[in-house]
Parts: C-alpha cells; structure tokens; sequence
C-alpha cells in the first residue's frame, strides 16, 4: 500500500475517533445544556480552530459570488446540527451513528430529484438495500421505533441535502473559503434558536462544549485531509470506525450495549453507500474519459 493511501486512512480514523468524542461529550452534556444551544458553542468554538487556518490563507478567500448558496448551506447545516444533536440525546449512540450512515442513500434520491441525475438499476439496488438495513436496526413496530430513530434519519436526509450543495460550491469555489463561511455563518446564525432555550452554562458545561467544538473542527479538518491523501474509495471504507469507536465509548461512559441487530444493520447500510460512492465514481470517470479532448 501506498504511503500516501496509508496517512489517508489514519487521518480517517482519527477523524473517526474524533467524532465519536463529540457525540459523546454532547450525550453527556445535553442532559444539563439544551441541544440547540449547544449547537451554538460548538460552532462558536469550532471558530477557534477555523479562523486561524482563514487567515492563514488570507482574506481573499472570502472572495465568492456565491454567497447566497454558502448561507443556504450554513443554515441547513445548523439545522442539521440541532436535530442531530436532539437525537443523541434520545436514542442509543451507535444506533444514531449507524442510521447517520444512510446520508449517501438520501443524497443520491435527492440528485435524481432535484438535478435530475441518472442511476441505474445497481444503484437503485444498493439504494434498496441500504434501507433494508435501516429496517433491521429500527425493527419496526410502535413500539420499538423512538424519535430519536426518526430525528436521525430526518438527520440523514439534511446532511444528504448539504452534500449536494457542497458538491455544488468545489466546483467554483476552494475548500478554504468553503470552510471559512461555514464557520462564519453558522456561529451568528445558531445564536437565533439558542437565545430561545437560553440558560448559562456553568464552567464545566463550558469545558465540555469547548472539547465537542475543537473535536468537531479537528474532525472536519483530519476528513478533508485523508481525502487529500488517498483516493475516496479507499478511505471511505475506514469511516465505519465511527461505529466501533462509539459503541466502545458509549459502553464505558454510558453502559449501552449494541445490540447484533445494531452491527448487523450498520454493516449493511455502510455496504451499501460504499457501492453506491463506488459507482458514482465509476460513472464520472467514464463521462471524463467520454468527453473529446481539448
């Protein structure tokens, strides 16, 4: 293996670890600070790591014409955030994880939708498949299925919504400034639902909501950075860790216990949105190579 393809896999996991710390920093914290307003200090403390990395690259890369579509995004992301985090603090942790994985499944209907892209029969499979799992760790029924499963999925569809728009803004703009007005837009803009549920945090509440700020930066950070080093194909793999690394945290910290139905259906989902970003790649690489050359 390539030393690249290697750094690229352990920044995933790092990545990875990284985001199971956030989830389970907001599960402890979320029992005593609201989600939304939690929502607020990791965005506002996730600032602390973007903006020195903003200037860094300077100003200029605040230049966009874009920027109806960047706060579009930084909205939806806000939104994505506070149902996100609602949902952690209701549902077991590696099952919010293991359902978040359904985010390419909704990105790829939402492309068919709403660009009108073409998927084939294989995908529309994988699509079917990735749902089947959903099914078997939400094993319908009044009375198993739980808010927290539906804020997950509602989750999902969100985040597969920003997906697209962020595919949409690399095309004209860098991952600099992409960055930079998320974390410029979403601060101001998760102060509004936060002053409704406001109440202040004491210093430790604030030492938790610092760690779940800079561990979603880092995290952030470490993901673009392994999709630098390697090939998507060959790091997404990798990206169920995140699955390992909650269910470890949540049974030292929480006592939850994954059940098989859990692992079973996380694998399943996670198969079927590997094959899904795997075709997807197939299909630009021989539209690239279609195209007369110039």
């Amino acid at each position: 293996m390539k030393k690249s393809a290697i750094k690229g896999i352990l920044f995933m996991l790092g990545s990875t670890l990284l985001a199971a710390v956030m989830n389970s920093a907001a599960r402890h914290v979320s029992q005593t600070v609201h989600p939304f307003e939690l929502v607020f200090f990791r965005n506002l403390f996730a600032c602390a790591f973007v903006l020195p990395l903003m200037w860094r690259a300077g100003f200029d890369s605040l230049k966009t014409d874009r920027f109806g579509m960047h706060f579009g995004r930084a909205s939806l992301n806000v939104i994505n955030m506070m149902v996100w985090f609602t949902a952690v603090s209701l549902a077991p942790l590696a099952e919010v994880v293991a359902l978040g994985f359904t985010a390419p499944i909704f990105a790829t209907i939402l492309s068919v939708l709403i660009i009108k892209e073409f998927v084939g029969a294989r995908r529309w499979t994988a699509i079917g498949v990735g749902f089947a799992g959903a099914l078997i760790i939400l094993q319908p029924g009044f009375d198993t299925i739980q808010i927290g499963h539906g804020l997950t999925l509602f989750a999902a569809m969100i985040w597969a919504g920003i997906l697209l728009i962020i595919k949409s803004l690399s095309r004209t703009e860098t991952s600099v400034t992409i960055v930079a007005y998320m974390a410029l837009l979403m601060t101001p803009i998760s102060l509004v639902p936060a002053l409704f549920v406001w109440v202040w945090p004491t210093w430790t509440e604030l030492s938790w909501l610092f760690l779940i700020g800079i561990c979603g930066g880092w995290a952030q950070y470490l993901l673009a950075q392994s999709f630098h080093e390697a090939e998507i194909s060959v790091v997404m793999p990798f990206d169920f860790a995140k699955l390992l690394w909650i269910s470890l945290i949540a049974y030292i910290a929480f006592a939850e216990v994954p059940t098989w139905t859990t692992w079973a259906g996380g694998a399943v989902i996670f198969a079927s949105g590997i094959y899904i970003a795997q075709r997807e790649a197939v299909r630009r690489r021989e539209e690239r190579e279609a195209m007369p050359p110039t």
